[in-house]
């Protein structure tokens, strides 16, 4: 399989930013950890074995991306007004920085899929939500979507841009975003198995808001044998890949 590591100076951020691609081609597909997880936990966690032939056969490139969750959405005795300042900065430099080597190094020309898994989950949604003419599809497993429970319920205008409940609940019914996810794969996907709880609950958040928007997406529960844990995050991404890029 192809491999290459990268390690590049992010304005943004103001330091060193690492991120992995994986395969020779194909769909590229932006890769989330979860939460204060690393750009190489899905190759350390078995994911490429899962993706192999996905890999292998060019149907998708997968790009793995370096959080910051610890200054951000994790430091829970930070200050909210700065800890959501530092996750935009490292939002705005996937999204100007990150992405353009994407597409420069896919070539492909094609949309990004988002995909993660628990924090990881919501940052993908997130990058979906706020840019879908980046992005054509998301698949977000085990994931909250608002921010209640990162900055303790503190809000401003930084939070609201970065909380899809808050975000969609306020978009008016004629935004042109309605329509362009109406032509987008959205696909959410929640266990209620062991220390799925919470995501159970706020999928159904999600779930709730994407309906009162006329928002058309795919939401799954799977059962309670169905667990918060990577064994389970491989059964569902193999799942539901194919209704995005088709078989490998």
């Amino acid at each position: 399989m192809y491999i290459e590591y990268h390690k590049e100076y992010s304005l943004h951020l103001g330091r060193d930013m690492e991120f992995k691609v994986y395969g020779h081609g194909g769909k590229p597909v932006l890769a989330v950890p979860c939460q204060n997880g690393r750009f190489f936990d899905w190759e350390n966690f078995g994911m490429l074995e899962t993706l192999g032939d996905y890999l292998e056969n060019g149907k998708i490139q997968l790009f793995t991306v370096d959080t910051i969750d610890a200054e951000s959405v994790s430091d829970q005795w930070g200050n909210p007004y700065y800890r959501v300042r530092r996750h935009e900065a490292w939002y705005n430099y996937v999204i100007e920085e990150l992405l353009p080597r994407i597409r420069e190094i896919n070539r492909s020309g094609q949309p990004l899929l988002a995909t993660g898994f628990s924090m990881g989950a919501y940052h993908a949604a997130n990058f979906f939500f706020r840019r879908p003419d980046l992005f054509d599809s998301v698949i977000a497993l085990s994931g909250v979507y608002d921010t209640q429970d990162m900055y303790g319920g503190y809000m401003d205008e930084v939070v609201y841009a970065n909380d899809p409940c808050a975000s969609l609940s306020g978009m008016s019914p004629d935004h042109p975003y309605i329509s362009m996810f109406n032509q987008r794969i959205l696909i959410f996907c929640v266990g209620q198995g062991a220390w799925e709880d919470q995501l159970l609950a706020g999928t159904r958040r999600l779930e709730g808001v994407l309906r009162q928007k006329g928002i058309h997406a795919w939401v799954d529960y799977w059962g309670t044998d169905s667990d918060h844990d990577w064994p389970w995050w491989k059964r569902q991404i193999r799942y539901f890949l194919p209704h995005v890029v088709g078989n490998p």
